[in-house]
């Protein structure tokens, strides 16, 4: 089925509010399931919805909950989402992030106590587009193992990065320290097809191309110690320095009825202060690298129409219904 941008933002926020999502929360969350979806990154979009839809169903998601603010400096923003989600307190917090980069060069947005994330893109991208460098690190229940370990230790861990470029959309890094991220094995796993190899272990800690053992088990860190390298430096930024759970303690996304506590930190640079021309380099410098055949990550809306599978539609009316 086909919908309008506006027609998609409505059906998601009418859905959120029919499982008891406050107007505010509703809002963040459908224009952020919106975006993931223009920008191409269906598993963060409205087929995760169908997570936060359940979330708030059981009360992993506090559904009127209203994010806590404070400024410990001037150039830091501390929010406690309060079980929340972590879209509605960056949404409350981007204007006075923007302008505290602007006036100090510098500054940060540290949250804790959310549900997961989403597409990450969606904080660090936002504030390219207003002439920032940004940089963001969240993480969430563990489903990673690393090193000898067979026991999931980290999230799947994702870090982000954009950059404004002159005339053109930012370029935008948005991946997870992980082979691949959870939803992907978890979508294999409900059609009954099998995942590559390197992706995940069983509960016995032996390689399995079985998404439901996969499941059971845990994902890999992509590129071995180095992905669970970075995969550690996400959860000190993550965890850490927010002071949300660790990966360890998070409760999981999925089950229960406690929030997984998930951190999220961004951090935003004004590169003009130290280099004027930056956008304009960046465009220039980016432009050479494409034609040597480098991948320069970041997209264009594509369209003005959304497309979503008619089960999914369908998963998601079940939720308006009485």
């Amino acid at each position: 089925m086909r919908f309008t941008i506006e027609d998609a933002q409505t059906m998601a926020r009418q859905t959120l509010i029919a499982v008891g999502a406050s107007e505010a929360l509703a809002t963040s969350l459908a224009n952020a399931t919106v975006a993931a979806e223009l920008s191409g990154r269906h598993s963060v979009g409205f087929s995760h919805l169908l997570d936060y839809l359940d979330s708030i169903t059981a009360g992993r998601i506090i559904g009127s909950a209203q994010p806590e603010i404070s400024f410990p400096t001037p150039a830091m923003i501390q929010v406690d989402a309060r079980g929340g989600i972590a879209q509605l307190g960056f949404d409350l917090a981007i204007d006075e992030l923007q302008k505290r980069a602007e006036l100090y060069g510098i500054a940060v947005f540290s949250q804790s106590n959310s549900y997961s994330a989403g597409e990450l893109g969606y904080y660090t991208r936002r504030l390219a587009k207003a002439g920032l460098v940004a940089v963001a690190a969240t993480n969430g229940s563990a489903h990673v193992a690393a090193g000898k370990s067979t026991e999931a230790v980290y999230g799947t861990n994702p870090l982000s990065f954009a950059a404004p470029t002159e005339n053109g959309p930012p370029l935008l890094i948005d991946q997870a320290s992980s082979a691949t991220a959870f939803v992907n094995v978890r979508r294999a796993a409900e059609s009954g097809e099998p995942i590559p190899e390197g992706w995940a272990i069983d509960t016995e800690g032996r390689p399995t191309t079985d998404a439901n053992e996969a499941l059971k088990g845990a994902l890999l860190a992509f590129g071995g110690d180095r992905g669970a390298n970075i995969a550690l430096f996400v959860e000190i930024l993550a965890a850490g320095v927010t002071g949300a759970n660790w990966s360890l303690d998070a409760p999981s996304f999925a089950d229960g009825n406690r929030s997984p506590g998930a951190g999220l930190l961004v951090i935003a640079l004004k590169p003009a202060i130290l280099a004027p021309n930056f956008s304009t380099r960046l465009a220039s410098h980016s432009a050479r690298l494409a034609a040597k055949g480098i991948h320069i990550p970041g997209r264009k809306q594509s369209s003005l129409e959304i497309e979503l599978p008619d089960s999914l539609v369908e998963a998601m009316s079940r939720y308006n219904k009485p």
